[in-house]
C-alpha cells in the first residue's frame, strides 16, 4: 500500500494535478453557458459531466507527461526542475511513455463517445498540446501555444454540448490563451538566465526582464477584451461583466506584486490565477441562475 501510495505521490508530482484549476473552469463556463443556450438550463447531465471530466483530466495528463518526457535533457541541468520525478530517476522514461499513450487513448476514446466533432478534433487536440515542448527549442511563440493548450478548454467544451464551435467560445478560447501566455511569461522569468545559457527560445531570455513585464500585460489586457467579447457575444449579464471586472483587478494585481518583488513569481502565478479561474466560473453560473 506504501509503494502505491508512493507512485501515485510521484506521478501527481509529475503531471502538478493542483494546476487543473487553470483550465477546468473554462470548460465547464464553456459548458454550462452552451447549455443554458440550447436546453434552457445548466444542467447538461451527468453523462457529459464524467466524459468532459475524463477528457479534461486525460489530456492533461497527456499534455504535462510528454512534457516532462520531452524536456528531460533541458530539466536535468537547471535547479529549480532538477529534482522532478521524470529526471531523478523515480518514474523511468519507459513508464512515462506508457502513461503518455495511455492517457492519449482515454481522451480519444472518450472523445468519440461524446461526439463526432470531438473525436475528429481530439487528435489535432493532442499535437497541439504536446506542441509547446517541440516550439520553445526553437521559438518565442512556445508561450502563445502553451497558452492555446488552455484556450482550447473552452471550445471543448461549447463542442461537447452543442457539437460546433460558436463564435463566443471562439473569444473564451482566445482570452484564455492570452491569459495563460501572460502569466508563462511571468513565470518563464524565473529561468531567463537559464535559457540564456542553454539557447532557448524563451521571451524573457530573448527580449528581458523589462520587455517581457511589457507583453505580459499587453497580453493580460488582450484577455479581458477578448472575455468582454465573449460575455456580450453570448449574450451574458451584469453578473458576467462583474466577473471580467474582477478578473481584470486580480490580473492587475498580479502585475504589480512581480513588479514589486521578483521572489513572489510562484505567488502571483499559482495563487491568483488559480483564484482567478474558480471565481470567473463562479460569476458566469450566478449569471446564468
Amino acid at each position: 500500500m506504501q509503494r502505491f501510495i508512493k507512485v501515485l505521490k510521484d506521478i501527481g508530482e509529475l503531471i502538478v494535478f493542483k494546476h487543473s484549476v487553470f483550465s477546468l473552469p473554462f470548460i465547464f463556463v464553456s459548458m454550462i453557458v452552451y447549455s443554458s443556450i440550447l436546453n434552457g438550463t445548466m444542467w447538461f447531465g451527468w453523462r457529459l459531466l464524467f466524459l468532459g471530466l475524463l477528457a479534461a483530466i486525460s489530456a492533461r495528463n497527456f499534455a504535462m507527461s510528454f512534457n516532462r518526457w520531452a524536456d528531460k535533457d533541458i530539466d536535468k541541468f537547471n535547479p529549480r526542475t532538477a529534482s522532478r520525478p521524470s529526471v531523478d530517476g523515480r518514474i523511468g522514461e519507459k513508464n512515462i511513455m506508457i502513461f503518455i499513450v495511455i492517457n492519449a487513448a482515454i481522451f480519444i476514446i472518450v472523445a468519440y463517445f461524446i461526439n463526432s466533432l470531438a473525436f475528429w478534433l481530439s487528435v489535432p487536440i493532442l499535437i497541439i498540446l504536446g506542441g509547446y515542448s517541440i516550439f520553445k527549442r526553437f521559438s518565442p511563440t512556445a508561450h502563445l501555444v502553451l497558452g492555446l493548450s488552455l484556450g482550447l478548454a473552452p471550445i471543448a467544451g461549447a463542442v461537447a454540448i452543442g457539437g460546433d464551435i460558436p463564435i463566443w467560445s471562439l473569444m473564451l478560447c482566445i482570452g484564455v490563451s492570452y491569459w495563460v501566455a501572460g502569466f508563462d511569461l511571468l513565470y518563464s522569468l524565473q529561468d531567463i538566465e537559464y535559457d540564456k545559457q542553454n539557447k532557448l527560445f524563451s521571451i524573457p531570455s530573448k527580449y528581458g526582464k523589462d520587455a517581457t513585464m511589457f507583453i505580459s500585460r499587453l497580453f493580460h489586457f488582450q484577455t479581458i477584451l477578448f472575455w468582454l467579447f465573449f460575455v456580450y457575444l453570448a449574450n451574458l449579464g451584469f453578473w458576467a461583466y462583474l466577473g471580467v471586472l474582477i478578473s481584470a483587478i486580480i490580473l492587475f494585481y498580479e502585475h504589480k506584486i512581480v513588479s514589486k518583488d521578483f521572489s513572489k513569481i510562484d505567488r502571483a502565478f499559482f495563487t491568483l490565477n488559480g483564484y482567478l479561474g474558480i471565481i470567473f466560473f463562479i460569476f458566469i453560473w450566478f449569471d446564468r441562475i
